[in-house]
Parts: C-alpha cells; sequence; structure tokens
C-alpha cells in the first residue's frame, strides 16, 4: 500500500528533477547572453562555458530582494590572460554582467595603399628585368 509519506518523498524528488531541469535552461541562456556581450565588446569568451557559482539573494531594477543565479565565466581581450566574468540571471532575465578590470584595444585602421604611393610589382615587368 502506497502511504502519504512514499507520495510526498516522490512529490519532492519530481520537484527536486524539475529545478534542476530547469536550472540547466537558466545555465543555457547566460551562456548565450555571455557570447552576445563578450562579441559586443570584441573579446573572447575562453572555454566556451558559464559555471554556476551559487545561489544568492540581490535586489532588482524596482529594489525587490529576488533569488538569482550567479554564473562565473573567463575571457581574453589580448589571449595572454584569463580574466574572469560574473552573469547574474533572475530566472532567464538577465540582472548584470560583470567584467574583472581589463585593458580596451582601440582597433587600428587598414591600411590604405593609394595609387601614387602603389608598391606592386607586376610579374611581367620583373620577369624583363631579370632576364
Amino acid at each position: 500500500m502506497i502511504e502519504l509519506f512514499d507520495v510526498f518523498l516522490l512529490m519532492l524528488f519530481a520537484a527536486a528533477c524539475a529545478w534542476l531541469w530547469r536550472g540547466h535552461g537558466i545555465r543555457e541562456r547566460a551562456l548565450l547572453l555571455a557570447k552576445q556581450h563578450c562579441a559586443k565588446l570584441d573579446i573572447e569568451l575562453l572555454d566556451g562555458a558559464v559555471a554556476l557559482r551559487r545561489l544568492a539573494w540581490q535586489r532588482d531594477a524596482r529594489g525587490h530582494r529576488r533569488l538569482a543565479r550567479l554564473y562565473d565565466f573567463e575571457f581574453t581581450v589580448t589571449g595572454e590572460q584569463r580574466l574572469r566574468g560574473q552573469i547574474s540571471m533572475f530566472g532567464q532575465r538577465l540582472s548584470s554582467i560583470e567584467l574583472q578590470p581589463h585593458p580596451v584595444l582601440t582597433p587600428q585602421p587598414a591600411p590604405v595603399a593609394t595609387q601614387g604611393q602603389s608598391q606592386v610589382v607586376q610579374l611581367e615587368h620583373w620577369r624583363n628585368k631579370t632576364n
């Protein structure tokens, strides 16, 4: 015979499985948002992953305290050093993304050759000079 306590344990197990399944979906969303943020800043997300650091109570934009998932990730600007970033999520919604202080590389304009300064050697002229 099934007792009430057995039903309670089964419901508790089902709730824990559902919470873990939802947490996996939130982690995937956090990874997508971290990739987009890194692409926007022209930095590289390392390892292509975010890791759950902890659950914490944080204030949202309205000042209400809510349970947030805090994920850590690593990124690089120059390719030489690994820097840390943190993303916090309220369910599927982004709360904030924080990056460790890092150098900002300014893109250098590509050199443009003008007609007067061109140093292109035509293959036929080079062959005639060498023969």
